[in-house]
């Protein structure tokens, strides 16, 4: 009976392939580096006794008998950093987190600190102890000694299905196919290399292979080893998942919330491929491997799969999918015309588009990029496309954006065009007068805007003058196609415009934009201007927020600067981050900013809208887009990331001549706002052919999650020239927590076939949140001075004064989400959890210990109180002691914020709902205190700070009342499952508990 793992990077190049691999190599011995409490490092021999009963280590200056530790003594084997011993400062930096393990072992909970020369010798110790511990005295072969396991027995009688003249025997081309039809993606080389090997080791060479022999091959080439550690963790019985592990395996660490055992044995029946496995409900490694790489398993949180936001606010307050030039599919001067780039970006879900209208050779307006392009497209026909591709990927509206090139005779025929196809489609309703913002999305459902110029409203003619300051003339002029009627005084350029056409714009009608004052004042709300990407970017740089005020009424439209001959993209980050809705994108141009673009709109069911952050879209809020550092009342997050290993990694393009190895190494960056751009990469697996393991923790500080993207960047470390292998780009509202895959894209954005990276992701709350703190001191242990995030005097005393009275529940606030967030973290580190960890997991932990013990001191958990005291009876060591005491601490601080918060948050809300009673009277209350220039703009912005401030706080303390709910709820949860609660009838509703508060009003 084999259960098979092969590990990369053994000492000596050793293949360590089966769990009984992993005890050999611990009784063979080796060295590791013991860790003392005062932080000093000795080199020992460790090895595994011949009767598996302990394991010793020498030299010692103990008597041998002391040198050791029996197995069934330890109560958990911990992989990381994870004692207090092994996190203290002088230590910490010395070594990587997956080169260390811990050994917990005897009644007091003592604990051995080791330090491996790589993460597969851990894994091996790990492996092997674990393996021990739950098998107490067998030996590895002792369960179902003789009967072969669930595994062996599926790989048999795949080769006996193959065996098509029942002789024992099957070819190895045959054998071959096998394996990589069970293992897509598998290079065929690598599997005849395989048998090769084996035909070679076991002396037995031909054309064909037998069972025995077919099934080490699969198990060699076919068994990851970071899956079947995960597998080994989570089983009972080390050889597969039952359905209890599989549902603990889901909630506890997938973050899966309602899983039933049904749920599993559904997950069980599709996904494993032995029929006796799916008969009794076990999932063993292949199954295990299958369900881990499926749809079903995504990083992509499958809820964003489909519209999951509200879509019925106005237009203005979302960010729109926008193209240019779409129809190009090469570079801007010598690119062709092509009639199917309009069908691609429709199909992307792109909801507007350019179309740039000259005069056509036939007296009818044809579409060009430029007058210079290879060949011209009829504008009936690009008409009759849009008619029939505008809906198909999106329902929402779409939005035409014409720039006029032509003659007033042509554009009438343009504007009869669109009124016979589109027919009504065409949104032509005059804007209501009487409202403030535009429509939305969904009252706009199936129609299509015309953005353009207008005839002003005393014109009567046919067609009349309109200023224009569009792009495309730029391009005209220096293909010397320059409009012949350009004002000698340089003034605004006039064009002739049709009546027609002119009667076809409705909410999207174009205006120069003069500056932001006059906007305030006098722009109507269907109004739009176009801004180019170097006026744009000046906006952004030099007054972020006057353009982030602007955009939560108007609609603003980037383009990108004629200067980008070869239809490169501006970085579309650098706009949304201000509230610009339609940043225009050069479609047919890969490449990073395309990857940001497409990763961006594939989160609300990739229909061309994607909702603006509140912080953007509420009228009274301080928003900087520039901000270095957390934003008021917004909750800062971390993002654990761990890059595990990839799979089936292609070669860069152009690298044929460098022969099969690929030397990769992933970056990690996250794109936002200023404050949140970082970027880590992860060392280079070497010789590590296509599946390479990294092995190598991340993490990030994200100020503002709504806004930040997350984008995978596989390179290769060794290639001289196009080091690019592939990419994916992922919002980081859409991360699903827990073991996932990540399905890897070429430069182009298409799928890789089977290419991807398995990594594991965790989501935390920035400890304290509130201010932030520089990240060199931030990191130090120790007492930590308490920041409170306060109101800002405006200098009107009245306003002043309510916002006075907000200072002491700020304060509040603040300390009882701290003094929660602060016991939870020093529960799950005695639990030897990360802060990454959930309640369950240190529930479930606890009570491992105690079950791996024969003279269990008594501990329970008494269900019948809502808040659960965890009780001891008798002595108890003092680990144990320690990790009560702080159990009760973050009882009693959640305790604390779930009775007091609801008072707390009427205190803030108050608060915030008295000032935004000044808000209307604002500018009179301004005018009477005698407030302008500097001292007024100051005034307004600590308004908006103070009004931000109290509804972000009221926020948070309404989250972290939700949480303190839902860990109750989990310890109820794993107090149940794990037999050490008692009472348990009276285990709280999760809705009961769940309860929210009232939702603010924006």
């Amino acid at each position: 009976k084999k259960k098979t793992v092969s590990f990369s990077t053994m000492p000596n190049d050793r293949k360590i392939n089966s769990t009984a691999a992993c005890i050999s190599f611990m009784l063979e011995g080796c060295e590791l580096k013991k860790v003392r409490s005062n932080s000093r490092m000795y080199s020992r021999f460790f090895i595994l006794d011949a009767d598996m009963r302990s394991v010793r280590w020498e030299p010692s200056k103990k008597d041998s008998e002391k040198a050791k530790i029996e197995i069934k003594s330890v109560k958990e084997v911990r992989v990381g950093k994870k004692t207090p011993v092994l996190r203290s400062n002088g230590l910490s930096d010395q070594f990587p987190d997956e080169c260390a393990f811990s050994i917990i072992y005897g009644d007091n909970y003592e604990s051995l600190d080791l330090v491996a020369s790589s993460a597969d010798v851990v894994s091996a110790w790990v492996m092997g102890l674990r393996y021990l511990v739950s098998y107490g005295k067998h030996t590895p072969e002792a369960p179902g000694t003789g009967h072969p396991s669930l595994r062996t027995s599926w790989i048999s009688s795949v080769f006996d299905l193959a065996d098509l003249e029942k002789s024992g025997r099957i070819p190895v081309s045959r054998a071959v196919q096998l394996i990589k039809a069970l293992n897509p993606g598998m290079k065929t080389s690598t599997i005849e290399l395989k048998f090769k090997e084996l035909q070679k080791a076991s002396e037995r060479p031909g054309a064909e292979v037998a069972c025995d022999l077919f099934v080490e091959a699969y198990c060699e080439l076919c068994t990851r080893p970071e899956i079947f550690f995960l597998l080994v963790q989570f089983s009972s019985n080390k050889e597969y998942l039952g359905l209890k592990d599989l549902l603990m395996f889901l909630e506890v660490e997938q973050g899966m919330e309602g899983v039933t055992e049904e749920k599993c044995l559904e997950i069980v029946g599709k996904y494993e491929p032995s029929k006796e496995g799916r008969e009794k409900g076990y999932l063993a490694i292949d199954g295990f491997t299958r369900y881990l790489l499926s749809a079903d398993c995504s990083i992509f949180d499958p809820q964003h799969r489909k519209v999951c936001q509200d879509m019925a606010q106005p237009l203005s307050h979302y960010y729109i999918s926008s193209a240019h030039s779409a129809c190009l599919l090469e570079d801007n001067f010598w690119g062709r015309s092509d009639i199917s780039g309009y069908i691609s970006a429709l199909g992307l879900g792109c909801r507007s588009i350019e179309l740039v209208l000259w005069d056509g050779p036939e007296g009818e307006p044809v579409v060009y990029t430029s007058p210079s392009a290879a060949s011209w497209v009829p504008f009936r026909a690009v008409v009759g496309l849009i008619d029939q591709h505008a809906f198909t990927a999106s329902a929402y509206p779409l939005i035409l954006c014409l720039v006029v090139r032509c003659s007033a005779a042509q554009q009438r025929l343009a504007a009869q065009c669109l009124r016979k196809t589109l027919g009504e489609k065409l949104y032509l309703e005059p804007p209501n007068p009487t409202a403030s913002y535009l429509p939305s999305p969904e009252q706009l459902k199936g129609r299509i805007l015309i953005k353009g110029k207008k005839l002003p409203p005393g014109c009567e003619d046919s067609e009349g003058e309109v200023s224009d300051e569009e792009e495309g003339w730029e391009l005209a002029r220096r293909l010397g196609q320059e409009d012949r009627e350009a004002p000698e005084g340089g003034g605004p350029r006039r064009v002739r415009l049709s009546r027609e056409l002119s009667e076809l714009v409705s909410l999207c009608q174009a205006v120069p934009f003069q500056d932001f004052e006059s906007s305030r004042r006098g722009q109507r709300y269907w109004e739009m201007c176009s801004f180019s990407e170097v006026e744009a970017g000046r906006f952004a740089n030099e007054c972020p927020a006057e353009l982030v005020s602007y955009n939560k009424r108007f609609l603003s439209r980037v383009y990108p600067s004629p200067m980008r001959i070869d239809a490169s993209n501006m970085n579309p980050q650098d706009f949304w981050k201000c509230g610009c809705q339609m940043v225009a994108m050069n479609y047919q141009t890969p490449g990073l900013m395309m990857d940001l673009n497409a990763g961006w709109f594939r989160q609300n069911g990739a229909c061309g809208y994607v909702l603006r952050p509140a912080i953007m879209r509420e009228e009274v809020s301080y928003f900087s887009a520039n901000a270095k550092d957390s934003l008021p009342g917004v909750p800062a997050q971390l993002l654990h990331l761990k890059v595990i290993s990839g799979q089936n990694l292609p070669k860069p393009k152009g690298s044929g001549a460098k022969g099969e190895v690929v030397e990769p190494y992933v970056c990690a960056e996250i794109h936002g706002i200023p404050a949140d751009c970082a970027e880590h990469r992860t060392k280079t697996a070497l010789q590590s052919g296509d599946n390479p393991v990294f092995d190598e923790s991340l993490e990030f500080q994200i100020n503002l999650p709504e806004l930040a993207v997350l984008r995978f960047v596989v390179l290769d470390d060794d290639y001289i020239g196009d080091e690019f292998i592939a990419q994916y780009t992922i919002p980081f509202e859409c991360l699903q927590p827990g073991y996932r895959h990540v399905p890897l894209q070429s430069l182009a954005g298409e799928p890789l076939p089977h290419a991807t990276l398995f990594v594991h992701v965790a989501i935390t709350d920035r400890r304290g949140g509130g201010k932030g703190h520089r990240r060199g001191l931030a990191g130090r242990r120790g007492r930590r001075v308490r920041e409170y995030t306060s109101t800002k005097a405006t200098g009107i005393k009245a306003i002043d004064e309510v916002f006075r009275a907000a200072t002491q529940p700020l304060r509040e606030a603040t300390d009882l989400r701290e003094n929660v967030q602060n016991a939870l973290v020093s529960f799950k580190e005695l639990c030897g959890l990360t802060p990454a960890a959930n309640m369950k997991q240190c529930i479930l932990t606890v009570a491992t210990w105690l079950l791996h013990s024969d003279s269990a001191p008594s501990v329970t958990l008494n269900l019948a109180e809502q808040y659960p005291p965890m009780e001891a009876q008798g002595p108890i060591p003092d680990l144990l002691r320690k990790v009560l005491t702080a159990y009760e601490t973050m009882i009693q601080t959640s305790r604390t914020l779930i009775e007091s918060a609801d008072a707390v948050y009427g205190k803030l809300i108050q608060a915030q709902q008295a000032g935004m009673d000044f808000h209307k009277e604002l500018h009179r209350i301004e005018a009477k205190e005698g407030l302008r220039g500097r001292k007024l703009q100051k005034a307004l912005e600590s308004f908006a700070w103070n009004i931000t401030v109290l509804k972000g706080q009221a926020d948070l303390l309404k989250h972290a009342k939700a949480e303190a709910l839902d860990n109750l709820w989990q310890i109820h949860n794993a107090g149940q499952s794990c037999g050490i609660g008692r009472n348990g009838s009276a285990s709280p509703e999760p809705s009961r508990l769940r309860a929210p508060l009232e939702p603010i009003p924006e």
